[in-house]
């Protein structure tokens, strides 16, 4: 079975360095922090963030060593966000639909078939939308840093038969991450989603616990998903991304130069990776063509007929309120 290497992982235009996962801790380190993530080490986002955090550790002349965890070695994610929420762990990235779970408010980006494009995604994530949100993240207890990692628009992989038209998802036993607004819509759909954690996914396609899966296409590269999935339909069902959270407490331990560095370094890596992602994005269906996906288009006019006549969008105005529901509309135009 062919591999995928770490070369060409970050093909496409990333041409990334990559640098230690692990950033050796200096003596004199005043504050020793962790931050976790669930993707793989190779991931842009993981790259760029060991980045970050070298450069911090080396601006702050060692006072600040922060080591990044990478591929959920910390733990599942409801456990990382417990750990980051006791100071256990002080930095995490996290996709706002699992942090929706304890944010409900979080998940707005996510609503289906939403964002046509990741420049409207990213107007709206570090515009106003964005803004109301992490008002309603910090309220429960957590610092979001101010720009948003890319996960970019999620696909559908399965290893029966390929997603063409909503019919098509009709029974699907589709596994999804921890969160309401995933459930929700493709359950709206017919199919059956299953709840599993990231790193079971691979197993569960694997053993045909489910049929199919719906991520984006660096990490369908990245945890090799194509080694158990036979088609990916390009169905952009939802855009994603990865909040920067923080521990409150921790984070205000930090002298204000260490915060403001802090604060600095890692929103200017999620800048960097939103980059990474797109040139990766750019040569990933050729790359997993060649490793015997199928990839199909649809049209998503088809898609979001199905949700508006199951009350999707009027179901998830109501839970998000008319002041969020009037942001996101202001970037996306009318829903439903």
């Amino acid at each position: 079975m062919s591999k995928i290497t770490r070369r060409t992982m970050l093909a496409g235009g990333a041409a990334l360095p990559l640098v230690a996962i692990r950033t050796g801790k200096a003596d004199a380190a005043q504050f020793s922090y962790k931050f976790a993530t669930n993707l793989p080490a190779v991931h842009p986002l993981n790259v760029r963030i060991g980045e970050a955090l070298a450069k911090i550790k080396t601006e702050s002349d060692g006072r600040l060593d922060i080591t990044l965890f990478p591929n959920s070695e910390l733990g599942t994610d409801p456990v990382m966000l417990s750990q980051v929420r006791s100071g256990a762990l002080q930095f995490f990235t996290l996709s706002p639909l699992i942090l929706s779970t304890l944010v409900p408010l979080s998940a707005i980006n996510g609503v289906g078939f939403a964002f046509k494009d990741s420049t409207q995604a990213f107007s709206a994530m570090d515009g106003q939308l964005g803004a109301f949100v992490r008002t309603a993240i910090a309220a429960r207890g957590l610092i979001a840093f101010e720009k948003i990692f890319d996960n970019g628009f999620r696909q559908i992989t399965t290893g029966n038969h390929p997603i063409r038209t909503p019919d098509d998802l009709h029974a699907l036993r589709i596994r999804v991450p921890p969160a309401a607004l995933w459930t929700s819509m493709f359950s709206d759909f017919g199919a059956s989603p299953t709840t599993i954690s990231f790193n079971e996914v691979y197993t569960s396609l694997q053993t045909k616990i489910v049929d199919g899966q719906e991520n984006p296409l660096a990490i369908v590269s990245s945890a090799k998903l194509y080694e158990v999935q036979k088609y990916c339909s390009l169905t952009n069902h939802m855009w994603d991304g990865f909040w920067t959270l923080a521990n409150p407490a921790a984070f205000k331990r930090l002298p204000a130069d260490l915060q403001a560095l802090a604060e600095r370094e890692l929103n200017a890596a999620a800048l960097r990776q939103r980059g990474d992602v797109a040139s990766l994005n750019a040569t990933l269906q050729t790359s997993l063509s060649a490793q015997g996906l199928a990839f199909n288009d649809t049209d998503p006019a088809q898609f979001r007929a199905a949700l508006t006549h199951a009350g999707f969008y009027s179901s998830w105005k109501g839970k998000f309120g008319d002041q969020a529901w009037s942001l996101l509309e202001g970037y996306t135009g009318a829903l439903g």
